[in-house]
């Protein structure tokens, strides 16, 4: 729209309905009124010309996906950049199995990460279910990470990793731990990989300490393309309260339980009751075997009891306030390769 006086009366043009003859004619008229203005009101004129400058800066926005191995840190790296405890973290394999979406704002950029699950060759119908979120937030990505550790030298899915090779998109390199290693460890890495992915920019970091995480944030962001954002510049995640209350609870099962029990549960959250000053749970903690059922209790329930004060501290720490939480347990038979439980938790569509 544009709006000028004359006399006493004001009128009003859409140039976005006028007629091209109608924009013809009015162009000289529009241009008259400018420079009037420049002239009676310079300050004025230059003022609203800062401020139409500032407002009118170009916003970046894109889907950033981290992928690699399992336990290479890609969750570690996310909760670094988002700066709330997003993803779990253990030191077991497959502690991730869905797709988590961390959002990172600035006043003239949003970047949408994803941490996804480490890739692996399936073995049951559950872990196809988390190849495909990472295949699809791979087809998704306006920029790609692939997070190797220090003396890493292979993708455990070889045509996972020709995709990688073959992507058109911006590719990052991230070569994690080096805490962990000596400089010539870390420069045979640093070699091999340029070799595997000539395309790729190299970073070593170390996603525990905080080296260069802010350096290569910082460099994605340079590298995001124009566009606008996508969720609302308050929003952090995707996800609702009920994913972290399960994930919480998992976590502590991840810790605490060895051997096949992590990875045969599931935890669905059938009541969040949130009040002024605190929140009440209830959550049922699957498995997949009556024996499986009895170790996850332990004696008098002691076992159960540990998880449900972990998980309710994480849970406290992370909504702010006082959790209370009760935990049950039952058996869903061959739920991992169960096509309608898969649905009930999330892994299939």
């Amino acid at each position: 729209f544009y709006c000028f006086s004359s006399g006493s009366r004001t009128r009003t043009y859409d140039l976005r309905v006028m007629s091209p003859t109608s924009y013809l004619l009015l162009y000289p008229a529009l241009w008259v009124q400018i420079y009037k203005l420049i002239l009676q009101q310079p300050t004025y004129f230059l003022g609203t010309m800062y401020i139409c400058a500032k407002y009118m800066k170009k916003h970046k926005s894109g889907f950033v996906t981290i992928v690699g191995n399992p336990n290479v840190g890609k969750s570690t790296l996310m909760n670094a950049w988002v700066g709330e405890r997003l993803s779990i973290i253990t030191s077991k394999a497959q502690t991730t199995r869905h797709r988590i979406l961390g959002i990172i704002n600035g006043d003239d950029y949003q970047m949408v990460l994803s941490d996804t699950p480490g890739v692996i060759k399936p073995s049951y119908e559950m872990q196809s279910s988390m190849m495909d979120f990472v295949k699809i937030a791979l087809d998704d990505a306006d920029i790609l990470i692939y997070m190797v550790e220090i003396g890493e030298k292979e993708m455990k899915d070889t045509a996972f990793f020709e995709k990688i090779k073959g992507s058109k998109i911006p590719l990052l390199l991230l070569i994690n731990k080096i805490d962990t290693a000596d400089q010539d460890i870390l420069m045979t890495t640093i070699a091999f990989w340029k070799e595997m992915l000539p395309m790729a920019e190299v970073f070593p970091i170390s996603a525990i300490t905080g080296f260069s995480v802010k350096e290569v944030l910082d460099y994605i962001i340079e590298k995001l393309p124009e566009g606008p954002a996508y969720y609302p510049k308050d929003q952090l995640t995707d996800k609702p309260e009920r994913f972290f209350v399960n994930e919480a609870i998992r976590e502590q099962i991840l810790q605490y339980y060895s051997k096949e029990i992590p990875y045969s549960v599931e935890v669905d959250t059938e009541d969040f009751f949130e009040e002024e000053k605190i929140i009440k749970i209830r959550s049922v903690i699957m498995v997949e075997r009556d024996t499986q059922k009895g170790i996850i209790i332990g004696h008098k329930g002691t076992a159960l009891k540990r998880v449900g004060v972990g998980a309710r501290k994480t849970l406290q720490a992370f909504f702010g306030k006082k959790v209370h939480l009760e935990l049950y347990v039952k058996v869903n038979k061959d739920w991992r390769n169960n096509i309608a439980q898969l649905k009930r938790f999330g892994y299939k569509h």
